[in-house]
C-alpha cells in the first residue's frame, strides 16, 4: 500500500477531525438529549417550497451549467438587488450550500505565495468553525480579530483589526449577522471595515447567510458599501428552513466601469473551482428555490419567520436568565451565547439530557471565556421549554 508522506498526513488529518456540531448531534441522539447545539430547524420547510419541488422533480433533473440554473441566478439577482446595489445574474454562482461557497472563495482568493509563505485572512473571533480550516487548506494563514464581550453585548475590535493588517493580508471575512454571537454589525462598523479594505486593497468576503434573520434594524449588505471588492455568500437553507437542501450562492463583485477587471477574472475562477468540487448543485432543488424565492418575498414569509424566531429567542433568553446564566441577546441569526461558569457541555449532554455547543469550538485553543456556550433557538417552543427544564434539573443536582 502506498505510504502517505508524514507531513501531508499530519496536516490533512488534523483538519479532518469531525465537526463539534455533528459530534454533539450524534451524542444528543445517543443520550436522548434535547438538541440546542447544531443549528437546524426542527420543523418542515414552508409548504410553497415543497410544492415547488413536487412540480420540478421529474421536469428538471439533469446537470445545469456550473454557475447554476439560469432561472435561479435570475431569481437571486432580483431578490438581492437593492436601491443601493444592483445584482446581475452573471454575478451569481450557485453552490452546494454556503460551506462549499466559502471553500471555493478560499481557493480562489488566497493561498500560498510564490515565495512559499501564505497569504493572511482576517476573521473575527469567536469564529465559525469552517473558516480557519478552509484558510489553512488553501495554504493561507487565518488571523483572528477579537470580539469583546461587554455588558451591552459583543463588540468587534476594529482598532485591533487595523493593527493586524500586514503586507501579506489578502482578504477580510465578515459574518453578518455573526455566528455564534448574533452580533449585527452596524453601518458605522461596516463603513470602517470598508475603509480599511480599500486602504489596503483587500477582498471582502461577506458571509450573509442569516441576512433575513434579524430582530431589530436590518443588516446592511456589504456589497452596497463596497461593490467593487465584496463577495456575498448566501443560503437558501437558512432562509427557507431547509438546511439539508444544500443550495447556496456567491455574488461576485460588480464590474467597474464595464472594463475587464480583476473582479471579473476572480468571478470566473470561483465558478471554475466550484465545478471541480461538485460541478453543479442539485437541479430539482435549484429549480424549486428559484420558484420559492419570490413567493417568500411576496407573502411576508421572512417577516413571519423573524417574529416566530424572536419569540423563541426571548423565551430561551428569559429562561436561561431565570436559572442564573448571563445571556447575550442576539441582534440576528438563530443563536444566542450565554455564560455558565463551570458548566461542562460534554457532561451536560450525557448526564443532563441537553446538547449545547461549547464556546471553545469558536476559539483558538484555550482562549474562550469561561463557561461560554452557544444555544440554537430554531426549535419549537415546546422543545425549548423542555431544554430549560432539563437544565434546571441538571443545575439543581
Amino acid at each position: 500500500m502506498p505510504r502517505v508522506a508524514p507531513r501531508a498526513l499530519h496536516a490533512r488529518s488534523a483538519l479532518a477531525a469531525e465537526s463539534v456540531f455533528s459530534v454533539m448531534s450524534r451524542l444528543a441522539v445517543q443520550y436522548g438529549a434535547v438538541n440546542l447545539g447544531q443549528g437546524f430547524p426542527a420543523g418542515s420547510p414552508p409548504e410553497f417550497l415543497l410544492e415547488a419541488l413536487k412540480t420540478q422533480a421529474g421536469a428538471a433533473d439533469q446537470y445545469t451549467a456550473p454557475a447554476g440554473l439560469p432561472a435561479l441566478r435570475e431569481a437571486l439577482a432580483a431578490d438581492l438587488t437593492t436601491a443601493a446595489a444592483v445584482v446581475r445574474p452573471e454575478q451569481v454562482t450557485v453552490t452546494c450550500g454556503a460551506t462549499e461557497a466559502m471553500h471555493a472563495l478560499a481557493d480562489a482568493l488566497y493561498g500560498t505565495g510564490t515565495d512559499g509563505a501564505g497569504d493572511e485572512v482576517l476573521m473575527f473571533e469567536p469564529v465559525f468553525d469552517i473558516y480557519r480550516p478552509q484558510a489553512l487548506l488553501s495554504g493561507a494563514t487565518p488571523v483572528l480579530v477579537g470580539m469583546t464581550l461587554t455588558p451591552e453585548g459583543w463588540q468587534p475590535d476594529l482598532d485591533g483589526l487595523e493593527r493586524l493588517v500586514t503586507p501579506r493580508t489578502r482578504a477580510l471575512l465578515v459574518n453578518n449577522p455573526h455566528n455564534p454571537t448574533g452580533h449585527v454589525f452596524t453601518r458605522a462598523e461596516l463603513e470602517r471595515i470598508v475603509q480599511l479594505a480599500r486602504q489596503h486593497d483587500l477582498w471582502i468576503i461577506a458571509d450573509e447567510v442569516y441576512d433575513e434573520l434579524y430582530f431589530g434594524e436590518a443588516p446592511v449588505p456589504l456589497r452596497e458599501l463596497a461593490p467593487e471588492r465584496t463577495f456575498t455568500v448566501g443560503s437558501a437553507g437558512k432562509r427557507l428552513e431547509a438546511t439539508g437542501w444544500r443550495i447556496g450562492w456567491i455574488v461576485s463583485p460588480a464590474q467597474v466601469a464595464s472594463q475587464v477587471t480583476a473582479s471579473q477574472v476572480i468571478a470566473t475562477q470561483v465558478t471554475g473551482l466550484h465545478q471541480w468540487a461538485t460541478f453543479c448543485a442539485p437541479t430539482p432543488l435549484q429549480s424549486a428555490v428559484a420558484a420559492a424565492l419570490p413567493i417568500a418575498r411576496q407573502t411576508g414569509f421572512y417577516e413571519d419567520l423573524r417574529a416566530s424566531y424572536g419569540a423563541r429567542m426571548r423565551l430561551l433568553a428569559s429562561g436561561l436568565r431565570s436559572l442564573g446564566l448571563t445571556v447575550q441577546q442576539p441582534g440576528g441569526s438563530y443563536f444566542l451565547t450565554a455564560l455558565a461558569p463551570g458548566l461542562d457541555p460534554w457532561h451536560l449532554v450525557e448526564h443532563g439530557g441537553l446538547a449545547v455547543i461549547p464556546g471553545s469550538a469558536f476559539y483558538a485553543e484555550g482562549s474562550a471565556p469561561d463557561g461560554l456556550i452557544r444555544l440554537a433557538f430554531c426549535k419549537p417552543a415546546s422543545e425549548i421549554l423542555r431544554a430549560l427544564e432539563r437544565l434546571e434539573s441538571y443545575l439543581g443536582r
